[in-house]
């Protein structure tokens, strides 16, 4: 865990076109002849919202140094890594916010205001933070039992990080537009939850060597706060998979509880809304103690990888999930494959992001090793159009049925709610109509996805030939018509990059 800065799979191009119509066939169940078209697949790795390789950037409150909205725009068309031998084109920015004046009193209006201004630069430049609150990130060495960091740490207590939640309750609700997630924090140095003076040391530094029942309590009660504080539409991401566990089913919860099924997945509630990020990806077999089991009162700390893993490669499936490396200690294991397992744990665990500073010693493996690029295009979501049917013509006000067959070649889906609408372009004029569809992208695991519905042909569409769009915007206003927030499908030649749509080649006739 740094103190200032804390993934074989290969695309195949088919063919040399990218749309291949096929002849007319009558629909039966709507009597309509209709058209297919098929796509070839890209191979190539481009910036999409909310997912891929972040930037890292932090300001302390003693001295806020703001985002720079033009540096916010080199990191999204591609620039180096930080340390590192590969580039990457970022969408996200990890921002921490150290509240080092602070520990004892209210957040101040001066710097609420400079949060904000960090939120208004963040949507110019058409990037999404990634914010975590935290009162140091500082390790002091010492003579204690760890030695590289000893108490005090410096951490703020409850009643305070309580208040502090509370005034930044609005700047969350006003700004979720541009929020990908937010990570809890405020507990412990690098706000990870670990090493602090106020909710219960299990470092060998603390006399328990484990966390207390009243510790649990705390925790949870800041956690609570914190899904309070953030729009319903947003995920909080915990350190560690426990954490969630014993806020979901109580502190005396066993490690063996139950992760989110599907029909509890995207619903808004505490459960569905709580996610994971993994400061020591492939540190270690259990991630720096990311597996453990923590104990409480009444019973003692252990290890349980197996156990812990296997309840967040489950829950992960619905949640958002990121982090960084921190350490090669762990090299073999963490190379690419054969000899890593690098991408196999990515995919296992639904990745959606990763820290493109930290630890380099790592991900620069991964570009000698070969598998970078798969990593760098699988993080998150990967769509891919695969064919589509539709009507070749029908009338204004009339029902559509379209088929629309894509698959999922990313690690993870969409985390946030997101729109999916069938555009429609005349081809003279070119006035479009937006048709909403009942599709949600957060349910488009990896693999096959099957996009098939009846929508209305808008009563007021002019007689014409129309060209047809798939557009995924983000579900705020705010950003909605932006193509820089808009998903760009990967397929050649389909993305309008002006508007944010992706071209269906198929040209409908409304009578």
């Amino acid at each position: 865990m740094n103190v200032s800065v804390k993934m074989f799979f290969s695309f195949l191009v088919i063919g040399l076109t990218t749309m291949v119509c096929s002849k007319p066939v009558k629909s039966s169940a709507q009597h309509l002849e209709t058209i297919t078209v098929s796509y070839t697949e890209s191979n190539e790795d481009f910036p999409n919202p909310e997912r891929g390789f972040y930037r890292y950037s932090e300001t302390s409150a003693g001295n806020f140094i703001p985002l720079d909205q033009d540096q916010l725009k080199e990191w999204r068309n591609g620039k180096k890594a930080d340390g590192g031998n590969y580039s990457v084109k970022s969408t996200l920015v990890f921002r921490y916010y150290i509240l080092n004046v602070f520990k004892d009193k209210p957040l101040s209006a001066a710097f609420l205001n400079s949060v904000k201004a960090d939120f208004d630069i963040a949507r110019k430049a058409g990037s999404k933070l990634i914010p975590r609150f935290t009162y140091t990130n500082a390790s002091n060495a010492g003579n204690c039992p760890e030695g590289f960091i000893c108490p005090p740490y410096g951490d703020a207590p409850k009643s305070i990080v309580l208040g502090h939640i509370a005034q930044l309750k609005d700047l969350f609700h006003n700004n979720a537009d541009v929020i990908a997630c937010v990570q809890m924090g405020f507990i412990g140095v690098w706000g990870e939850q670990y090493y602090t003076d106020h909710f219960g040391d299990a470092s060998q530094n603390g006399s328990a060597g484990k966390l207390l029942d009243d510790n649990w309590r705390d925790r949870t009660d800041v956690l609570r706060a914190l899904l309070e504080a953030v729009p319903a539409d947003r995920m909080i991401q915990v350190r560690y998979p426990q954490l969630k566990q014993r806020f979901v089913y109580g502190i005396q919860a066993l490690t063996s509880a139950a992760p989110l099924l599907d029909n509890e997945a995207f619903k808004g509630t505490d459960k569905a809304r709580i996610g994971f990020h993994n400061d020591c990806l492939l540190a270690s077999p259990d991630d720096y103690g990311t597996y453990e089991d923590y104990g409480n009162s009444s019973s003692v700390r252990r290890s349980d990888l197996a156990v812990l893993k296997e309840y967040k490669k489950k829950d992960s499936r619905f949640v958002v999930v990121g982090g960084e490396t921190c350490t090669d200690d762990y090299s073999p294991q963490n190379d690419c494959a054969p000899a890593g397992i690098a991408q196999s744990e990515l995919e296992s665990l639904h990745y959606s992001f990763l820290n493109c500073a930290y630890n380099n010693d790592v991900n620069n493996d991964w570009q000698t090793g070969g598998c970078m690029e798969e990593i760098k295009k699988r993080l998150g979501y990967r769509f891919v159009l695969q064919s589509a049917s539709f009507p070749k013509s029908l009338s204004a006000g009339q029902k559509m049925n379209f088929r629309i067959q894509l698959i999922n070649r990313g690690y993870a889906s969409c985390y946030n709610p997101r729109q999916v609408k069938i555009v429609l372009r005349n081809r003279t004029t070119g006035q479009q109509f937006s048709i909403d569809t009942d599709a949600d992208p957060r349910a488009w695991y990896s693999g096959d996805i099957k996009l098939e519905s009846d929508v209305t042909v808008p009563s007021t569409v002019t007689p014409g030939e129309y060209e047809t769009f798939l557009f995924l915007p983000d579900k705020y206003g705010s950003i909605g018509n932006r193509s820089e927030y808009a998903v760009r499908l990967a397929n050649n030649d389909t993305w309008e990059s002006a508007t944010g749509l992706n071209k269906l080649g198929i040209y409908l006739t409304i009578k």
